[in-house]
């Protein structure tokens, strides 16, 4: 077929853009002084993009350094694909670069190669092929190039509320194969409190985690205490912990898997770790009380069940919890968690909860992001014809299904997730050692220029 044998001739230049844009650690900078929305970084990756776009021959729009997009065709109706290009941060447990897009074994490896810079490359490369096989479409193709989908699609609220144009529907190769139709609710809170400390034993550094989304490999305590009781610290043996002596107590450090938020028991969370082993210890006070509840309520868990909020479905499944997280900063110790909750449930059913258990233990809440849940049944005429390009293309009878991932689709109408990971494959967003196949980055470009088809005729 004249379009695959298009796409498949692009691959060595689709390669080497996608490479040039992992290149770019893009990973939101609110406070960096460049004055540009997300960060210098971001802002260049934007540029990256436009610029690659142009080049390959279609017309761009930057609207106000918070969205991007490149456009091709004609007609009063315009089908989109949202791709964004902000990352998580690379965070720990890499054992190749993270920001290189090195290729090894058919694989090329970096930040962002499956979420979300990849599929942006292959959605780009899609609408080339289909331009140069003469393919007509019935509708205008825009591929919008988001910022802030990690940390809140401020982007996305940006466009809307600036007269950016609503598609009549679309996609955004962010989530799953075959079509993602449901995505639970996604809850994002920061607490805070001042930690006053008394007895033998004084928290004196507390660090762990990269993202509220990213479920944490690495997290560490110093501890400040009598060298007799140091040494018995030291002396414990406890699975996935380390302890070393210090001149002023003893370091614990412990080890977890990381995953992505919204799969968390694909991890271990290093922080839960370290906050059980703490809880053992002969903790006086406000630290003691702070530790429990890290420990006794977050732990290791990832289903809430100890914060009263375990809850399920038989469309999308259990909720999720990720304690993602902690920092001792002077006398303020912050956290940030991070849960999902099923499409048919509801935000009230467990915020307040959380919100509770964390004031009971004397923090306060400074920051609450909240994306609600959506449903699109089957029988719909968006999920039907993406249903339809899928089977067509993989000969499966897959169903779709819903994830915990959250996407665009969760702020702009009309929008459902498409790819790029295939049933059974291993979901690698947000974890070290990021990567994507050449051959689905193949399959990727084909998949969304069979749907952009399908989608604007």
């Amino acid at each position: 077929m004249e379009l695959y044998e298009r796409i498949e001739q692009s691959k060595d230049a689709l390669i080497q853009d996608l490479q040039g844009c992992i290149r770019i650690p893009s990973v939101e900078a609110l406070d960096d002084g460049s004055g540009y929305p997300y960060g210098e970084q971001v802002h260049r990756c934007l540029h990256y993009m436009l610029d690659t776009a142009a080049r390959l021959g279609f017309s761009v729009h930057n609207m106000d350094e918070q969205v991007g997009w490149c456009e091709y065709g004609q007609g009063d109706e315009m089908v989109g694909v949202l791709c964004h290009l902000d990352i998580v941060p690379e965070g720990d447990g890499w054992t190749v670069p993270p920001y290189e897009g090195r290729v090894i074994d058919g694989r090329i490896y970096g930040r962002g190669t499956m979420d979300d810079k990849g599929p942006a490359l292959c959605a780009l490369y899609a609408l080339k092929a289909l331009r140069d096989a003469g393919l007509p479409l019935k509708r205008r193709v825009r591929i919008l190039f988001g910022l802030n989908e990690e940390t809140g699609s401020a982007d996305i609220k940006y466009y809307l509320a600036h007269g950016g144009e609503i598609p009549v529907m679309g996609i955004t190769p962010d989530g799953e194969y075959p079509v993602i139709n449901g995505e639970k609710g996604i809850v994002t809170q920061t607490f805070a409190r001042e930690l006053h400390q008394s007895g033998d034993i004084r928290l004196v550094e507390l660090s762990g985690g990269a993202a509220h989304n990213i479920v944490p490999a690495q997290a560490a305590a110093l501890l400040a205490c009598p060298r007799e009781t140091a040494q018995a610290i030291a002396a414990r043996r406890v699975g996935g912990v380390a302890c070393t002596l210090t001149p002023e107590g003893v370091r614990v450090e412990a080890q977890g898997v990381g995953a992505h938020g919204g799969t968390p028991n694909e991890g271990e969370n290093a922080i839960g770790r370290l906050m059980l082993f703490l809880s053992a210890l002969p903790l006086e006070g406000e630290l003691k009380k702070t530790v429990d509840l890290l420990a006794n309520r977050l732990g290791m868990e990832w289903n809430g069940a100890s914060l009263g909020i375990a809850m399920e479905d038989g469309l999308s499944g259990p909720l999720t919890m990720n304690l993602g997280v902690v920092r001792l900063e002077g006398d303020t110790l912050t956290v940030k968690v991070n849960y999902r909750y099923p499409v048919t449930r509801h935000f009230e059913e467990c915020e307040p909860q959380v919100k509770r258990c964390f004031e009971e233990a004397g923090f306060h809440e400074t920051y609450l992001m909240h994306k609600a849940a959506i449903y699109m049944p089957a029988a719909s005429p968006l999920v039907s014809k993406l249903m339809k390009v899928y089977t067509t293309y993989t000969g499966r009878q897959d169903k779709p299904k819903c994830i915990g991932g959250g996407t665009y689709a969760k702020v702009i109408p009309n929008i459902l997730a498409f790819g790029p990971i295939f049933p059974g494959d291993e979901v690698r967003e947000h974890k070290p050692d990021e990567y994507m196949e050449l051959s689905r980055l193949m399959d990727n470009t084909k998949l969304l220029a069979d749907a952009i088809r399908e989608l604007a005729n």
